[in-house]
This record gives C-alpha cells, sequence and structure tokens, in this order.
C-alpha cells in the first residue's frame, strides 16, 4: 500500500507543453506513473509523446473518465484557473508545482477545495512518489537516480523541502531502510496539505509504519503535526529534524514561507511541541537513520 498514489493513479498533467512539463511528464511515464493526457488551451488534438493533449480538463475527462490525479504546471497567475478547473471537472487529488502562487488565489484555492472534498499538495512542491509504484511531479529528476534514492519499504517522509524529501529517502536507502510515500507539502506560507493531514493517511496506512518529518522555521505545519499526535490521529512512531537553528527573527530561509516573525516559527518552539507530543526529535540530520532503524526495531520487537 501507500497513500495518495499507487499503481491505480490516472494522472492528467496540465500544461503539459511546457518545458519542464514536457520534461517531468517523460520522467513520470518512464518510472511508470499512467499519465493518461494533458491539456493546454489552444493545443488540443495535439499530442507529447503519443499522449493526447485536450484544450480544458472537462474535455479530456470525457475521453478518460478513469482520471483521478491531476499535477499543474502554469504560470503562477494561472493557477488559480487551472485547479478549479480540474475541481469542477471531477479530479480529487491535484498538486500544484507552481511557484510564487499569489496568496489571495491559493487561500481560496484552499477553502474551496476543503468544502468539495478535493486533496490539494502545494503549491510550490516538487511532488510525491511511492516507490515501485508512481511518481507525481519532478521529485527523483530521472528514473535511474528515482530507484536509487527511494526504496520500496514501510517509512513515511514528509517535508516542506523537494530536496530534503529527496535527500531524507537517500540517507535512509543507504542504510536499507524503503519508504512507503515520500512528498513535499511545498514551501510557501499557506499550502493545501499540511503534516497534520499526511500524518493522519500515514495513520490509515497498514503499510507504513513510521514517519520521519524534515522541518524548518517558519509557519506551524510541525507544531500542526505535535498536535495531530496528541489528539491521537497519528500513532505511530514520528522522528523530526528542524533545519534553521541559528536563522535571525524575519530572516528567511530559502522558501518563501520559512520566516520567523516575533516567536512564530521559530526551530526551539517547534521542537518543544512535537517533544511533547511525543515524537523523537533529533539534533543533527544525519542521526535520523540511527533513530528510525531504533524505532522499527523497538516495534520488530513487541511483534
Amino acid at each position: 500500500m501507500s497513500i495518495l498514489i499507487g499503481k491505480n493513479t490516472h494522472l492528467l498533467v496540465q500544461g503539459i507543453t511546457g518545458r519542464q512539463a514536457y520534461m517531468n511528464t517523460l520522467y513520470m511515464r518512464a518510472y511508470g506513473t499512467n499519465v493518461v493526457a494533458g491539456t493546454r488551451p489552444g493545443k488540443g488534438g495535439q499530442s507529447v509523446e503519443n499522449i493526447p493533449i485536450y484544450n480544458t480538463v472537462r474535455e479530456a475527462i470525457k475521453t478518460h473518465p478513469e482520471l483521478n490525479t491531476s499535477v499543474i504546471y502554469v504560470p503562477p497567475q494561472a493557477v488559480k484557473t487551472a485547479v478549479m478547473e480540474a475541481m469542477g471537472a471531477g479530479i480529487k487529488l491535484v498538486i500544484i508545482t507552481s511557484e510564487r502562487t499569489p496568496h489571495q488565489d491559493i487561500m481560496e484555492l484552499i477553502a474551496y477545495a476543503k468544502s468539495e472534498g478535493v486533496r490539494l499538495i502545494g503549491p510550490n512542491s516538487i511532488g510525491i512518489i511511492s516507490p515501485g509504484k508512481s511518481v507525481v511531479g519532478l521529485i527523483g529528476a530521472r528514473v535511474s537516480l528515482a530507484k536509487e534514492v527511494f526504496t520500496e519499504g514501510s517509512v513515511g517522509v514528509i517535508s516542506r523541502s523537494g530536496g530534503q524529501v529527496t535527500t531524507c529517502c537517500h540517507y535512509l536507502s543507504r542504510a536499507g531502510i524503503g519508504q512507503s510515500t515520500a512528498l513535499c507539502i511545498g514551501g510557501d506560507a499557506f499550502v493545501g496539505t499540511r503534516w497534520a493531514d499526511v500524518l493522519e493517511l500515514f495513520e490509515k496506512d497498514e503499510e507504513t509504519k513510521a514517519v520521519v518529518g524534515y522541518g524548518e522555521i517558519g509557519t506551524s505545519v510541525e507544531e500542526g503535526a505535535a498536535d495531530c499526535i496528541k489528539k491521537g490521529g497519528f500513532t505511530k512512531p514520528f522522528i523530526s529534524y528542524i533545519a534553521g537553528k541559528y536563522a535571525g527573527e524575519k530572516q528567511r530561509f530559502g522558501h518563501a514561507g520559512a520566516i520567523i516573525e516575533g516567536e512564530k516559527g521559530k526551530v526551539s518552539h517547534k521542537k518543544d511541541a512535537l517533544r511533547e507530543a511525543g515524537a523523537v526529535v533529533v539534533e543533527h540530520f544525519y542521526e535520523v537513520v540511527y533513530a528510525i532503524r531504533e524505532e522499527l526495531y523497538t516495534l520488530d520487537r513487541k511483534r
């Protein structure tokens, strides 16, 4: 099993003719993802490497009713229109890769997605991968690297950073610890799916025995995960590393959402919240492997 994507994923690529979308489409299909169709207004009737292009999402779904997932590759000012089109046509999982989506637009999309029962990932997400099953987005970049870095197993991985999802999985795979699903929720201040939401999904996944989270300064997704654990929404081992210990107030740490304002977003606050909830918080990134190995060993001994 896995969460969000797998062998039953039937993917639509919105903005498929763009340079990044084109390269990612070829990669996703080569990895094994079922890329069914793409959209690009004005290019309907054409194709990308035998993948049909439609002018609208509704046209694509009319021909391919099995479509259940969409990945968005459009300029930030067009994200709202593209996502609304996908949701209006019945797509229930939408991944937004675009960066710099206007805050007002994404907040409106988050609210509408929630009301319609749509799972929204991103914006500014590198994507999701369920090793050996499916990949959506750029995560992994090329098949040879993806198969080396991401291996099948029982540990979920979440991060606001696409690069650090990959790094974390690389460390785990080198230690012989495979992953069930790894995903980047996006580095912006407002995202459609937060850590707590992902933990609830991993809780229901029988294959996932534990989860690793790579956190950073800014926003409150890590504190939200702590609340989820406290309330019993996630009962499996959770190991986390929080980056940005030496970042100063109002100093942005790469992502748009990684900025400290007063007490909000500080590493110390995130660590305290997670530890109080019962999570294992390590001080150095490399310690994640030792911590997860110990947790898995403990789980095996309890059986």
